[in-house]
């Protein structure tokens, strides 16, 4: 069943009882459409490259498209909309331009691993689906670890930015290794060990990331930072994801889908997620020195925060 029905029915039913709210927000129906069509078609062209020339009309115009729509998206937010849908203001801030670059990159490298992964343990190792299930666990338990255990301490003495190229790195040498898989690899070596690596690399730098691309945003403009950040990730894995099934698309097909043909093919899509992380660490430079530091925080201000006393926005010390 589908959750959307219940979930909108619901909200509906909670945003009745709040009442109408003090100043109407008009709906940016224009920016909404231009935002989605130009996603769609950017990603449908990438995809229809699988399987057709990039010059062929089936590829090239969604691209042309998506790019039009873009451009068209960005006038109207700029010049049009009364209640932009993504304020053109939020772009001055350190975080929001490059930060969500570099969330495009994690998300274009991050997202492909579990669609490449469960096809390289099943059609590769020739693991079941229930033990590709468990093969993953090693995954979320390093990353479970991280994420609530290492991050909290280190955010306090070490810059952001640190952290996400420091975490960029070690999860391009877990691609690194994780690309020299091959039939005969046992699950220590072809799984295990890889997996260490990629989740400690992306434990490193996803909290890090999503802290500074908020990093100043004013409580009225949070809502449209965190939908720009998560809409961007999102484009970035499905953008990535088209454009190495893309890459690897000979390899699949070639021996007639043997384990080592496939194997070398996966590779080749493990080691480009390894480029594309290297590249989000070439650009951590140009992020904001973010630090979650209490040291100079004043009484009743968050960790790493500063309150603004026009309006009691709090927000994360940039340096």
């Amino acid at each position: 069943m589908p959750v959307g029905i219940p979930a909108a029915l619901f909200g509906l039913r909670v945003l009745a009882r709040r009442g109408a709210p003090e100043r109407a927000v008009r709906l940016d129906l224009p920016g909404a459409v231009l935002a989605t069509a130009a996603l769609t078609l950017l990603t449908f062209g990438v995809a229809q490259a699988h399987t057709h020339a990039w010059s062929d009309p089936r590829t090239a115009l969604p691209l042309l498209g998506g790019g039009a729509a873009l451009v068209a998206f960005a006038v109207v937010e700029a010049r049009f909309a009364a209640t932009p849908l993504i304020p053109p203001r939020l772009f001055r801030l350190p975080g929001i331009g490059w930060g969500n670059l570099a969330m495009l990159l994690a998300g274009a490298s991050q997202v492909p691993l579990w669609y490449f992964l469960t096809l390289t343990m099943q059609d590769v190792l020739g693991y079941s689906a229930a033990q590709t299930g468990l093969g993953f666990l090693p995954h979320a338990a390093v990353m479970l670890l991280v994420s609530l255990r290492l991050i909290p301490l280190l955010m306090r003495r070490v810059q952001a930015r640190v952290l996400i190229a420091t975490g960029a790195i070690v999860e391009a040498g877990g691609f690194w290794w994780q690309s020299a898989i091959t039939p005969d690899s046992g699950y220590v070596t072809g799984i295990l060990g890889p997996a260490v690596l990629l989740s400690l690399g992306g434990g490193l730098l996803s909290t890090p990331l999503t802290r500074t691309v908020t990093s100043g945003v004013s409580h009225a403009d949070a809502g449209a930072a965190s939908g720009l950040m998560n809409t961007t990730r999102q484009f970035g894995g499905a953008f990535g994801l088209a454009v190495v099934l893309t890459l690897t698309a000979t390899g699949t097909t070639g021996a007639a889908g043997s384990p080592a043909a496939l194997a070398e093919s996966y590779g080749d899509a493990f080691l480009s997620m390894a480029v594309i992380l290297l590249v989000l660490a070439a650009l951590t430079p140009l992020l904001p020195a973010l630090r979650d530091s209490r040291s100079g925080a004043r009484p009743g201000a968050g960790a790493g925060e500063n309150t603004d006393g026009a309006d009691g926005d709090t927000r994360p010390a940039v340096r």
